[in-house]
C-alpha cells in the first residue's frame, strides 16, 4: 500500500484564488485502503453515493453507506476503507480562509474566522441530512457543467453548507491553545505513525517509540492516546486486522497462512483479536457475502 511521506497532507488548490475543489473517487476492491492516515489544515467532506466503507476520525471507526457525509475537521487524523464491491462517493475539500475577504467583516469575524482555526467544530458521521445532501448535489452539478459563473455559485453554496453545518451538526468547539497543541502533537507524532505503519510486524512498544520521540513513556503514552484513541498495542492491532482483512477477503490465503502474514503466530490469538475489532471472527468473515455488514467497535 503506497502512503504520504508524511501524515500532514498538503492541499494545493488547482485555483489558488477559488476556495473548493472536488473529486469523485472510486474504489471495487472490497478490503482496500482508500486512503492512509494523514491530517490537513483544510474542511474536507466525503459524499457517499453507493456502497460501504470504514472511516476511522482520530481513532474512532464510523460505518458509512449511501447518503451518509463524513465532515473532516482542519487536524482531524483520518483513514479510510472501502467495505463494498462497489464503492463511489464524492471529496469535497475547501480552503475556508479565501472565503474571507481582505476587510473581514461581522460575518466572517464572528463564523469563517473560528471555523478556519479550530475553535468551532462540526460532527464527524452525518446521517439523513436532506439539506446538507441537496447543497452538496448542487455543488457537484455546478462543477459538472462549469457554466459561467459556476465558481460564483459554487461559493455561494459553500456559505450554505456552512450555516446548515452551524445550526445542525456543531462538535466540541476548542480552545486556541488547544487546537495548536493538537497541531504540534500530529507534526510530531507523525514519523512515529508512519513509522507503526511501516514496521507493525516488528516487535514494537511504547518506550522504544517513547525514545524515537524523545518523551518519557508516559508522557508519550497520554499524547499517543489522544491522538489514535488507543494504545500503541491498539493501534498496532487495527494495522493488522485491516491487513488481514483485506487478504481474507481478496486472495486464496489460508486463515493460518494470513495470521501468519498479518504478524500473529498463535491462530487462537489471531481469531480473538480480529472478533474484538470486527465483530466476528475471521472464518464469518471469509464465508460471508459481500454485502454483509459488519459492526465495528
Amino acid at each position: 500500500m503506497n502512503r504520504p511521506a508524511a501524515l500532514r497532507e498538503p492541499m494545493d488548490m488547482p485555483n489558488p484564488y477559488f476556495p473548493v475543489k472536488l473529486h469523485l473517487c472510486s474504489c471495487t476492491e472490497e478490503g482496500r485502503l482508500l486512503f492512509a492516515s494523514h491530517w490537513h489544515e483544510h474542511l474536507e467532506l466525503l459524499y457517499f453515493i453507493s456502497g460501504e466503507a470504514v472511516i476511522e476520525c482520530n481513532g474512532v471507526p464510523h460505518s458509512v453507506s449511501a447518503g451518509d457525509i463524513m465532515v473532516l475537521n482542519s487536524n482531524d487524523l483520518h483513514q479510510g476503507f472501502n467495505r463494498s464491491g462497489q464503492l463511489v462517493y464524492y471529496a469535497l475539500i475547501a480552503d475556508l480562509a479565501l472565503l474571507q475577504s481582505q476587510s473581514p467583516d461581522a460575518v466572517e469575524t464572528q463564523f469563517i474566522t473560528p471555523i478556519t482555526r479550530n475553535r468551532i467544530v462540526f460532527r464527524n458521521k452525518i446521517t439523513a441530512a436532506p439539506g446538507l445532501a441537496a447543497c452538496l448535489d448542487a455543488i457537484i452539478d455546478e462543477f459538472k457543467g462549469k457554466e459561467l459563473g459556476y465558481e460564483l455559485s459554487v461559493k455561494s453554496y459553500m456559505y450554505r453548507l456552512l450555516t446548515l453545518l452551524l445550526r445542525g451538526f456543531l462538535g466540541d468547539c476548542q480552545a486556541v491553545a488547544e487546537v495548536e497543541n493538537r497541531r504540534r502533537h500530529l507534526e510530531r507524532f507523525a514519523p512515529i505513525l508512519q513509522y507503526i505503519e511501516e514496521n507493525y510486524l516488528q516487535e514494537l512498544t511504547a518506550e522504544g517509540l517513547a525514545r524515537m520521540a524523545g518523551l518519557s513513556r508516559s508522557h508519550f503514552s497520554r499524547l499517543f492516546g489522544e491522538l489514535t484513541n488507543g494504545s500503541v498495542a491498539d493501534y498496532v492491532n487495527r494495522i493488522k486486522v485491516n491487513k488481514s482483512e483485506y487478504l481474507l477477503q481478496n486472495t486464496e490465503m489460508t486463515i493460518s497462512e494470513i495470521a501468519l502474514a498479518a504478524g500473529y503466530h498463535d491462530i487462537s490469538y489471531f481469531s480473538r483479536t480480529f472478533k474484538k475489532y470486527r465483530s466476528m471472527p475471521p472464518s464469518r468473515l471469509r464465508s460471508a457475502p459481500a454485502s454483509l455488514s459488519i459492526c465495528f467497535k
